[in-house]
């Protein structure tokens, strides 16, 4: 129980972090201090209402601080509602469950613990004044139920980033699979070169056979080791013994699809020297272009890839003239691409063509991969 405890109180506070101050944070203020000051005027059963509305006042900036630090903005309102005010109180200092939600929502496991006791010491101070059964239990009521949308939106936001960072990582592991097909092709060829020097090193000196025994070696061990790492990579799953992608196989996804959809494919200025990663990177960003097109376009009749290469490195455009509702959050699949870009150095961009339709754009430099 100890141990639960502790780990309670040292959980660490929402990530990813809290957003900035938006207008909306702004307007909730302004709002709600011109209903507390109404409320001041006609209400009449308030025995002291001029003060009621200044304490609101002075307490409700605390809006504005809420997510970066919940638990300081509770117990500056908390207390003075509290301590100071008499029964019965404004309706407007229900803003405070706005403050309530955002412990639930951005707190340390230290705030958290904290702040529940300073709420529950607030339900027990309102029966305590004879606020009688009822009122505690709904207050109770209300207070529970920010607390667990808070944390229901804490996990939600938690569950994302994770799903987010495995996308990632996902990502990071076909590039390393790519990286390790190139690396071992050029080491294979090292390590075939230095057993050719080793056949007809008995005509050359001593030092010569020396050097390529060492090629040898070295190429050997660095080809096993590479091997190893891209076998964690996979996780278990079995190596692809197929080449990395080139350019060229990209015109291997045009066609007729079996919703009508046609898909064409034009590769400009390829001359075979675009390097392996940055050219498998294209055929896969290409291939989950066309993918995305085909699945959740809505009235597809056409697909056009275009690849132009030059001495800068590759540019790719899909474009399809369907439509496809415009959402709030990238998908999966989009993310995957722009992480696979980044990784390159490149970026990739996704949204609404301008005749119409929808349109893939990436770049990809050759910039730190040429040989």
């Amino acid at each position: 129980m100890t141990g639960l405890l502790r780990s309670a109180w040292s959980a660490p506070s929402a990530a990813p972090p809290p957003p900035r101050r938006v207008w909306r944070d702004w307007a909730l203020v302004a709002l709600v201090a011109v209903l507390a000051v109404i409320e001041g005027m006609f209400r009449t059963d308030l025995s002291q209402p001029v003060l009621m509305v200044i304490v609101l006042l002075a307490v409700l900036p605390t809006v504005l601080w809420r997510r970066t630090k919940p638990l300081l903005m509770l117990v500056v309102v908390m207390v003075p509602i509290d301590l100071l005010l008499p029964d019965p109180v404004l309706y407007t200092n229900l803003f405070v469950m706005v403050i309530v939600y955002a412990l639930y929502r951005w707190g340390s496991g230290r705030d958290l613990m904290i702040g529940s006791g300073i709420l529950l010491v607030s339900l027990g101070l309102t029966f305590v004044r004879g606020g009688g059964l009822n009122e505690l239990v709904g207050g109770f009521a209300l207070l529970l139920t920010m607390a667990l949308l808070g944390t229901a939106f804490r996990y939600r936001a938690g569950s994302r980033r994770r799903l987010l960072d495995s996308i990632r990582m996902r990502e990071r592991e076909h590039l390393a699979r790519d990286l390790h097909d190139t690396v071992a092709h050029h080491v294979s060829a090292i390590a075939i070169r230095a057993q050719a020097g080793l056949a007809v090193a008995a005509r050359d000196p001593r030092a010569a056979q020396d050097a390529l025994g060492v090629i040898e070696a070295e190429a050997a061990k660095t080809l096993s080791e590479l091997r190893s790492m891209v076998r964690v990579l996979r996780q278990g799953e079995t190596a692809e013994l197929a080449p990395s992608p080139r350019l060229d196989d990209i015109e291997q996804l045009a066609g007729t699809r079996p919703g009508g959809a046609d898909v064409t494919v034009k590769v400009e200025g390829d001359d075979g020297s675009i390097p392996p990663p940055v050219a498998a990177a294209v055929f896969r960003l290409a291939q989950e272009s066309v993918t995305n097109a085909l699945r959740h376009g809505r009235q597809v009749t056409r697909v056009d890839v275009l690849v132009e290469a030059d001495e800068g490195g590759v540019r790719l455009s899909v474009t399809n003239d369907g439509d496809v509702a415009a959402s709030p959050t990238p998908g999966f699949g989009i993310i995957g691409m722009t992480e696979r870009a980044a990784l390159l150095g490149g970026t990739c961009q996704v949204g609404p063509a301008p005749g119409g339709g929808w349109v893939v754009t990436a770049v990809l430099p050759r910039v730190g991969w040429a040989p």
